[in-house]
């Protein structure tokens, strides 16, 4: 089978990575399996070969069969010099590098060496621990590859921009491959998105780590996909995990959700009080990297979570749109979202409808109690959107549009 067929291009990622090739610098792009990364490494492959016609293009897919002999740092290099040219451009573009053992000497070598411009894939955070940061450390960009946005989703999927359309994307989540499938169909995306979690699991927690409690990582799982939103600290999920029969330590539970971590199936969001201006380390919310997963485990109960699903929507895209994020506490009141790119600020409540004054009173009224004049939004399914007039300066905007505008 051709690994090109129906590639639908992913420009901000493509743009990203040209303006940062050839600065002698190695590109490693990270993110969960499944998300696209080995397209766009196809389709900078395609790129290259139109800008420099002459280019020597070395390939590695370590998920393919024909490159399974590579399983070692010293065979990476072997193979990659044995195919490398002289006085021509080389470039060498390898997928899933952290399945080749010590697979960070190699590609130090051939950096070292100044042989080739090294774009490489990752399915694992942990290959980016401080052990291995250190070996590489000064000689790469990381990369990350998020599923689509909305706007992705609608070109993945071939929608015209609609709330309905809003509501497919919210229930079946971002994954690409969903673009192979009738997403109309429970049964269809059920199967595609049960297979990817299952990959995720078994291949980058379960036989990466020597899960033995594999009961209890698929419960706290569970357990954090129907609780997204909410803070916690690693005591209190473990409590919560004991009172439902389990019989597990904290460190159990931390080492797990390091797991999840680590397989970037999961994003923790520290706490930063505005007021004193500081950031709580041991309490967190989490997010899913796919809220379409998420939704899988929670049992596709759509209408029962829509809050849920609108923040880990909002966080992802604020992710894909280069933001740092953090939830905000001012003295006894929470801020949903704090974003902070290039040295900018702004303040997100998120919140399904405001049906009455009080949840107005509320969401408005938290953003209208921080004292500096970064911008402040309300987003909320509601298609009446506007200024309130009592909380001047806010703006409230729908999810939709937040969507197409951030």
């Amino acid at each position: 089978m051709d690994a090109k067929e129906n590639i639908i291009p992913r420009p901000l990622y493509i743009n990203h990575i040209l303006e940062v090739i050839d600065k002698k610098m190695m590109l490693i792009l990270v993110g969960q399996r499944r998300v696209g990364k080995s397209y766009i490494l196809l389709q900078m492959q395609d790129k290259l070969k139109t800008l420099y016609p002459d280019s020597n293009i070395i390939y590695i897919n370590k998920e393919w069969h024909s490159y399974h002999e590579i399983e070692t740092s010293s065979q990476l290099y072997e193979y990659v010099t044995g195919l490398l040219l002289p006085n021509q451009r080389n470039y060498l573009l390898i997928d899933e590098v952290q399945d080749i053992e010590n697979y960070e000497v190699a590609l130090r070598n051939l950096y070292a060496e100044n042989r080739c411009q090294i774009i490489a894939t990752g399915s694992n955070a942990k290959i980016f621990s401080s052990e291995i940061s250190s070996k590489l450390s000064g000689r790469y960009i990381e990369i990350p590859i998020y599923p689509l946005s909305f706007r992705e989703f609608l070109i993945f999927q071939n929608l015209e921009d609609s709330e309905d359309a809003l509501i497919k994307f919210m229930r079946v989540g971002g994954l690409p491959g969903l673009s192979l499938f009738d997403i109309n169909n429970e049964q269809q995306v059920t199967d595609y998105l049960q297979g990817v979690f299952s990959t995720v699991i078994m291949k980058d927690i379960i036989l990466r780590e020597k899960i033995r409690n594999v009961t209890f990582l698929e419960n706290l799982i569970t357990f954090i996909s129907d609780n997204i939103g909410k803070l916690f600290s690693y005591k209190t999920v473990t409590n919560t995990m004991n009172s439902k029969g389990e019989k597990v330590s904290e460190m159990l539970t931390s080492s797990y959700i390091k797991y999840f971590k680590q397989a970037l199936l999961l994003h923790p969001v520290l706490r930063y009080d505005i007021h004193g201006k500081k950031i709580f380390e041991q309490i967190h919310k989490f997010y899913f990297t796919d809220h379409g997963l998420r939704n899988l485990l929670a049992g596709f109960n759509i209408r029962g979570s829509i809050e849920k699903i609108m923040e880990n929507v909002i966080y992802n895209q604020l992710l894909i749109s280069g933001y740092k994020v953090y939830v905000g506490q001012l003295r006894t009141t929470e801020i949903d979202f704090i974003a902070e790119k290039n040295g900018e600020r702004l303040y997100i409540q998120s919140t399904y409808m405001l049906g009455s004054q009080t949840t107005i009173d509320r969401e408005f009224g938290n953003l209208f109690a921080i004292p500096d004049r970064y911008p402040k939004i309300v987003v909320s399914m509601d298609s009446v959107t506007g200024e309130i007039p009592e909380y001047p300066g806010i703006r409230h905007i729908s999810l939709r549009e937040f969507l197409k505008t951030y």
